[in-house]
C-alpha cells in the first residue's frame, strides 16, 4: 500500500519562482537606481538593468516599457514615500516652528541628501539639457513638492509669531539649494578632493540649520 503524498494547505508554502516573480518590479528598481546613480541617465541601457537585477530584458520589458518610464518609477518608489511622510509629520506636529524646521532639514539629510538617492539630484543637474522631459517630471514631483514642505513650516512660524515675514517661496529655495548642493557635491566634486578638505556632512548642516534659525527670529519675540 503506498502513501498518498499530503495535501496542500493553500497559502501555506508559496513556490520559489512565484515570490520570485512577485518581487521583480522591486529588484528592477533597485537595480535601476544603483545604474543611474553609477553612470547617469544616458549611459544606463536597459540590458545592463535587466542583467543587474537578473533577469532577462524580455523580463524586464514586462513591467516597464522604456527607459523614461523605468526611471519615472524609480523616483515614484523611492522618492515620494518620504515626501509624504514628510508632510504628514510637519501637519501632525505640535513642536514649535524652529524645532520643526530644524528636524525637517535633518530628516532630508538623512533619509535624501546623504543616501543614494541625492545622486538622482546630481544625474539631473548634468542631463536636464539632453533629456528636458525627465528633468521636468522630477521638477514637478520631486523639487517643487520639497520647497513646498519647506514653505509650510516657514509659513506656520511666520502666523505664531515665532519666524519674521518675509518671502516664503524665495526663502525655501534659497535654503534647499545649498543642501541639495552638498548632496550632489558627495557625487562629484567631493570624490576628487583630499579627505581633509572636505566639509564634514553633519558640521554643514549644523551651521546651515543655525544660519536659517538666525534669518528667521523675529525680533520682536
Amino acid at each position: 500500500m503506498t502513501a498518498s503524498a499530503p495535501s496542500a494547505q493553500p497559502g501555506l508554502h508559496t513556490p520559489r519562482w512565484e515570490r520570485r516573480k512577485e518581487s521583480r518590479p522591486a529588484e528592477l528598481l533597485a537595480a535601476a537606481l544603483d545604474l543611474f546613480v553609477e553612470r547617469g541617465y544616458a549611459a544606463t541601457r536597459l540590458d545592463d538593468v535587466a542583467s543587474r537585477a537578473g533577469v532577462s530584458k524580455g523580463t524586464l520589458y514586462l513591467y516597464f516599457s522604456n527607459k523614461e518610464e523605468l526611471f519615472t518609477a524609480v523616483v515614484r518608489e523611492n522618492i515620494l514615500p518620504l515626501l509624504a511622510r514628510f508632510r504628514e509629520g510637519i501637519e501632525r506636529s505640535d513642536a514649535e516652528p524652529a524645532a520643526l524646521l530644524e528636524g525637517f532639514f535633518r530628516a532630508w539629510w538623512a533619509h535624501v541628501g546623504a543616501t543614494r538617492l541625492s545622486g538622482i539630484a546630481k544625474l539631473i543637474v548634468s542631463e536636464a539639457g539632453n533629456f528636458p522631459d525627465v528633468a521636468r517630471f522630477f521638477h514637478e514631483e520631486v523639487i517643487h513638492p520639497t520647497g513646498e514642505l519647506l514653505a509650510l513650516v516657514i509659513r506656520r512660524g511666520i502666523e505664531c509669531g515665532d519666524f519674521r515675514p518675509l518671502d516664503v517661496e524665495a526663502a525655501a529655495h534659497v535654503w534647499m539649494a545649498p543642501l541639495v548642493m552638498k548632496a550632489i557635491s558627495s557625487h562629484s566634486i567631493d570624490s576628487c578632493c583630499p579627505l581633509h578638505e572636505q566639509m564634514p556632512p553633519q558640521r554643514f548642516l549644523d551651521t546651515h540649520v543655525e544660519l536659517v534659525l538666525a534669518a528667521l527670529r523675529n525680533p520682536r519675540r
